[in-house]
């Protein structure tokens, strides 16, 4: 349920919460990672005392799905988000802080890696001009085009609020964003009894504040789980091969084939189905810029 460096709050099969350490030298096989437990994983334990009810993890399960990043302070490990979700969702604002379209799409492509479903949330409605609310319209029929979900929100003004707390009933549910872009205050608005701390934005600099230090899941209704984590300042790709980037591009997915080159990269070859559906307008210049980014290792992270 929440892991705080080296102890991890486990839940029970009957619901009692746990404090539990690894055994040992924990290792986990071909995955280079900074935290060895997500929130969400499954684990094997044995009750070490059980007047301070506490426990030893000494197995891990397999995992069915993960979101990892790269570390921002281990470049060549990554860091687990989340595991055994059933849907991300991640929360963006188009202003104050702005979350720009390439790191929606980093968010996206390592959703799609593990066919996780993903809804995006753009929230902060009651602070757009007309013509940002356009825009946001615009990129939400790009973005539904494509088969993502998007709810338009306002925890201020009790917009979309209902449909939020639709879209997780019954499910485990990562809540991801920048720091800022108000994931704790619209999870308190449809699960009051949280109190999970917010802060305002630094105007300084126009970014959010960090109020969640560690991922941490919370049963908000019986079946119903959301994982709260911290701010994703950046998110770099891990466990992906250049070569898989564009499988994850649904509107690229569905080209596979039709290229000239079996191997195509879809960069600067001839008869790129791709690149001529670009030039076409069947997939947009952003999506396409984002993919460019990410295949060719550019720093477009944030």
């Amino acid at each position: 349920m929440r892991s705080t460096g080296s102890w991890y709050e486990v839940r029970t099969t009957e619901g009692s919460i746990l404090q539990c350490r690894l055994k040992g030298k924990f290792k986990i096989k071909d995955l280079k990672v900074t935290n060895p437990i997500a929130v969400g994983d499954k684990v094997a334990y044995d009750i070490e005392n059980e007047t301070e009810n506490t426990g030893i993890i000494y197995d891990i399960l397999p995992r069915d799905n993960y979101i990892i990043r790269k570390s921002v302070h281990k470049t060549a490990h990554g860091h687990l988000l989340a595991s055994n979700i059933d849907q991300a969702v991640l929360i963006v604002t188009l202003t104050f802080p702005r979350t720009s379209l390439g790191f929606i799409d980093r968010f996206l492509v390592s959703a799609e890696s593990f066919r996780i479903p993903t809804v995006l949330v753009f929230n902060k409605l009651d602070v757009l001009t007309e013509e940002q609310v356009a825009y946001q319209e615009e990129l939400a029929d790009l973005y539904e085009s494509m088969g993502y979900r998007c709810l338009f929100t306002s925890a201020t003004n009790n917009i979309g609020v209902a449909a939020f707390k639709e879209i997780l009933e019954g499910k485990v549910s990562l809540i991801a964003g920048h720091s800022g872009v108000g994931k704790s205050t619209l999870v308190n608005t449809i699960a009051p009894d949280l109190d999970l701390p917010t802060s305002e934005i630094s105007t300084f600099a126009n970014k959010g504040v960090h109020t969640t230090t560690f991922a941490e899941m919370f049963e908000i209704s019986t079946g119903t789980f959301i994982i709260d984590s911290p701010g994703i300042k950046e998110l770099g790709l891990a466990d992906i091969e250049k070569e898989e980037i564009s499988h994850y591009f649904p509107e690229m997915r569905e080209l596979l084939g039709e290229c000239r080159f079996h191997n195509c990269m879809h960069i600067d070859e001839p008869k790129c189905a791709v690149k001529e559906a670009v030039v076409e307008g069947t997939i947009a210049e952003s999506r396409y810029a984002s993919y460019l980014s990410m295949a060719l290792g550019e720093d477009n992270r944030k």
